[in-house]
């Protein structure tokens, strides 16, 4: 134990029998309130850890975590989030917890629905999931809640659902930031583009919905004049793409700045490469290489950065936390909103 502290030490420094704090060590049989207050208190001032690999191994319990996140090639942004999910899987090999990741088309609300019935067929302790099709995630969680399997969400938080912890930014603040951001780049009535990209089964990212929420608020709360024109673009169709943004441009020839609230800014500055007679500046989500690039070449103003391997590692632990060690973990913990130009991303450490 920690700092040599034995449970018989603990009992005297509390006042209590040794099976007491062995009870309350161990999370098993019955005590009083009074005593447990008494060994709590002894247990913050002496700073205890216990000895988890021992208890680990002397319950011979294996933890299988399940991942749902979207699919992703190297360099995305759930690539990164991943990375977390791997470290914390290392940390914790000791104590027995694997993780089974599976992915989804994030563009496909039915790529997601396949896999409710493979999750619950599999025999698993608890799921991590990220929220981007809010339907099918009620779904999912109405059914693991009705078989006790604890859930993490990462992403956005959504409403009907008793997640045991959130990891990720407040969505809604995050885009009305974003809008604070463009507006003092604007004049007043100046039109400003905003970029989704659409996805199948008629859904929206509950995160990106709650983005750009954010982002017309703060408009709206200062008086901007302007139109804020959507364009829908397709996730697989780049050539199409560039004609919707062709067109935007000739009926628009005075629009010169755009948001997109996904990762995928990079994408929209890859279209522009087609029109070097635009002068047009993008805000975008996320430090991806490909975004950092365009931020430093000053394409993309500003970078808004949530930490997807800090997502990804503290809700790991976070599921064992409250399966193995039985603590109360926080039910919400938002990430900094970090706001990145292209003079202070040399220095930003994204990582853990």
């Amino acid at each position: 134990m920690n700092k040599n502290y034995r449970i018989k030490d603990i009992a005297a420094m509390a006042g209590v029998s040794t099976g007491t704090v062995d009870r309350i060590l161990h999370n098993r049989g019955k005590v009083s309130i009074e005593a447990r207050e008494k060994v709590d208190k002894v247990l913050k001032e002496i700073d205890y850890q216990p000895n988890l690999i021992a208890r680990s191994l002397a319950l011979k319990k294996k933890y299988h975590f399940i991942t749902v996140i979207p699919h992703y090639t190297p360099g995305e942004y759930w690539e990164m989030l991943n990375k977390g999910i791997e470290q914390a899987e290392k940390e914790l090999f000791s104590y027995n917890v694997e993780v089974e990741r599976l992915c989804f088309n994030q563009y496909d609300k039915h790529s997601f629905d396949e896999l409710i019935p493979e999750i619950l067929e599999k025999e698993c302790q608890g799921v991590v999931i990220a929220t981007l099709i809010k339907e099918s995630v009620l779904d999912l969680t109405r059914r693991l809640d009705e078989r006790e399997i604890p859930y993490v969400f990462i992403d956005a938080q959504i409403e009907g659902a008793n997640p045991v912890t959130y990891y990720g930014t407040h969505s809604y603040d995050s885009g009305y930031i974003a809008g604070r951001l463009l507006f003092d780049r604007i004049s007043q009535a100046e039109d400003i583009a905003v970029f989704r990209f659409l996805r199948r089964g008629d859904f929206h990212s509950t995160q990106v919905s709650n983005r750009e929420r954010g982002f017309r608020t703060y408009l709206e709360e200062k008086g901007h004049e302007g139109r804020i024109i959507p364009l829908s673009l397709h996730a697989d169709d780049d050539e199409n793409n560039k004609q919707l943004l062709k067109e935007l441009f000739e009926k628009y020839p005075h629009l010169q700045k755009g948001i997109i609230f996904n990762s995928r800014a990079y994408l929209i500055c890859d279209y522009l490469q087609e029109f070097p007679a635009v002068q047009f500046n993008l805000i975008g989500y996320d430090v991806l290489d490909a975004n950092v690039n365009y931020l430093q070449e000053g394409v993309i103003t500003h970078l808004i950065a949530q930490r997807p391997e800090v997502q990804g590692v503290n809700s790991i632990k976070a599921l064992f936390r409250y399966l193995v060690l039985k603590e109360t973990v926080d039910k919400i913990n938002y990430m900094p909103i970090d706001i990145l130009i292209k003079e202070n991303i040399p220095y930003y450490n994204n990582y853990i």
